[in-house]
């Protein structure tokens, strides 16, 4: 299907399997924290605060847990635009509630351990499985294993669990609220930070290129700029068919980003990170030269594509996709763990369990990672909870502050570096368990360190013991269908079909290759994989990519011009 030509250096593309080293330098190092890190922080205290008081008054705080699992659903869906963050915070509410009542039947009708292990360990990889599929983002799987496998180890009584569900429900109602309520402020704030962080991105890509000589800098400034243009092409065609103004507002702006992909040397950064400025708050957004004369037919391309067809759930996770490895090792490995914890005669063996579910990421590297992570920030924890717990234990209403206070402090640290992250999420999951009756701090901190180390380590072997061989497969599926993206998008440029589309489904598809790539190169044990190729359908999808500019730019008389050389040193950057 690809016309690139074959590599001329055999020994890049064919480089034999080899073992790599799961690295520790940099694993613990902060970094940048995301740019709304503040908007689940806050909106997981309140819809947390509501239920929690409630019970509070009502003398009730046993049931904390049932409110809790609804609460922290407002976790998810920040970064969507508001349409479609109400399904998917929907969607989430009902995972969120199925996953409970699965476990709760589970807990009444059978005590024992082993049974529970088992029936945690596969509630976590179909969580794992679908979280990835439907790309509902952080925290992803975590929350609902953490809720269903804590569920499943509390006492229960089949009689108990309508009215439980019920209180699950509740609290996610109060979540969906919270996590819809920005909307009557800024009904476009998050495409509007979207189409920014796009901008920022393309404006620190035409900085490097320019000072870049060897290329090896601006290739990865370049996927990360073509990263965030797609993110926010994404984002725009997730507003649905309100909103028309204001989306084609901002898609002229995209469309500015992607310009200076193509020509890096012709761009004005300044001029971007002017235009990115002028998104924050609820003012007019900024119009970039005026109206263009064949903009009409890209914005026109923005509508025919919101009415395009999607990718079914069933095509991401049916036979031969790269996610079914990645769950059988949360299955293995979470198994693993807890019926490790048991044979160590540990009381809380589902800390363990999910010890082992935080783990796994698209490769080995990235597990062994936080691994890594999960381990330091949980011994630091269990300091922080014995530290904490004096107060806690003062009175229930202390109980709640404490929670409340780390609750935000786990999504303040958690973007920076996961470690510190589990700092604060470490003493709140102890603290949880003290809502029905206090309990020894000694205790609970032996406990979840000895579950900690049993969960890392087991699940590490996991990950190393369960191959993940199809994303090699999945690297060739992604050429295939680059080059297919390529030829769609040159055929436009001779008139066969509209161009914008085009090459935002070419976008699309570079940079699931560029991922796809990166996340086979991570995995331990690997067969040879075709980076040549890879590089060549990359060099060559750009080319093209850039191609679409230039004959847009050309045919509006208007526009950015591509300097001459400046799409040859773009071209020839690595990503």
């Amino acid at each position: 299907m690809s016309s690139t030509p074959p590599s001329s250096s055999p020994s890049v593309s064919a480089r034999p399997p080899r073992v790599r080293r799961l690295p520790l330098a940099g694993v613990l190092r902060p970094v940048k924290p995301s740019d709304i890190w503040f908007k689940p922080a806050s909106s997981v205290v309140v819809a947390t605060a509501i239920p929690n008081l409630t019970l509070l008054a009502l003398g009730r705080l046993d049931l904390v847990m049932y409110t809790m699992a609804g609460s922290f659903c407002a976790l998810y869906a920040h970064n969507l635009p508001y349409a479609a963050r109400a399904r998917a915070l929907a969607w989430v509410v009902a995972g969120m509630t199925a996953s409970l009542a699965v476990a709760l039947v589970t807990a009444s009708l059978t005590a024992s351990a082993v049974v529970l292990v088992a029936v945690g360990a596969l509630l976590a990889a179909a969580q794992k499985t679908l979280c990835d599929a439907t790309r509902i983002g952080p925290p992803g799987h975590l929350i609902f294993t953490f809720i269903s496998t804590a569920s499943l180890f509390a006492p229960q009584r089949l009689a108990q669990v309508p009215g439980h569900l019920a209180l699950t429900l509740a609290g996610g109602a109060v979540a969906w609220l919270v996590g819809m309520a920005p909307a009557l402020v800024r009904p476009h704030g998050p495409e509007r930070r979207a189409t920014a962080r796009a901008l920022h991105a393309a404006a620190a890509y035409a900085d490097t290129a320019r000072a870049d000589a060897s290329g090896a800098d601006a290739g990865a400034a370049r996927a990360r700029a073509a990263a965030a243009v797609h993110a926010a092409w994404q984002s725009l065609l997730a507003t649905g068919a309100r909103g028309a103004a204001a989306r084609h507002a901002l898609a002229r702006l995209v469309v500015r980003a992607e310009e200076t992909l193509a020509a890096p040397a012709a761009a004005d950064p300044a001029a971007l990170r002017a235009w990115a400025a002028g998104l924050r708050g609820t003012g007019a957004v900024p119009r970039p030269g005026g109206v263009r004369p064949g903009e009409a037919d890209e914005l026109l391309g923005v509508d025919a594509e919101l009415a395009g067809p999607t990718v079914s759930l069933w095509r991401r996770i049916g036979p031969g996709s790269p996610l079914l490895p990645v769950g059988l090792r949360t299955a293995v490995g979470c198994a693993l763990a807890g019926y490790g914890s048991l044979a160590l005669g540990i009381g809380r063996p589902y800390w363990a369990l999910v010890t082992a579910a935080s783990l796994y990421q698209a490769n080995v590297t990235l597990t062994w990672n936080r691994g890594v992570q999960r381990v330091v920030g949980n011994l630091v924890g269990v300091l922080a909870f014995a530290a904490i717990a004096p107060f806690a234990h003062l009175g229930h209403a202390e109980l709640i502050v404490s929670c409340l206070v780390l609750a935000f402090g786990a999504e303040a640290l958690i973007t920076r570096n996961y470690w510190l992250g589990s700092v604060c999420v470490t003493p709140m999951a102890l603290l949880v368990t003290e809502f029905a009756r206090f309990q020894q701090p000694g205790e609970l901190i032996l406990d979840r360190v000895v579950d900690t180390l049993v969960g890392a380590v087991l699940g590490v072997v996991a990950a190393v013991l369960v191959t993940n061989r199809r994303a090699a497969d999945h690297i060739e599926r992604a050429i295939v269908a680059t080059d297919r993206a390529r030829e769609h998008a040159e055929a436009s440029l001779s008139g066969a079909g509209a161009v914008e589309p085009a090459r935002r489904r070419l976008t699309a598809a570079l940079v699931d290759l560029r991922a796809s790539a990166d996340a086979a190169a991570g995995e331990w044990w690997q067969r040879a994989l075709p980076e040549q190729r890879v590089v060549d359908a990359e060099r060559a999808g750009h080319r093209t990519l850039a191609a679409t500019v230039r004959r847009q730019s050309g045919e509006n008389g208007q526009g950015t011009r591509p300097r001459a050389g400046a799409a040859d040193a773009w071209e020839g950057a690595r990503a």
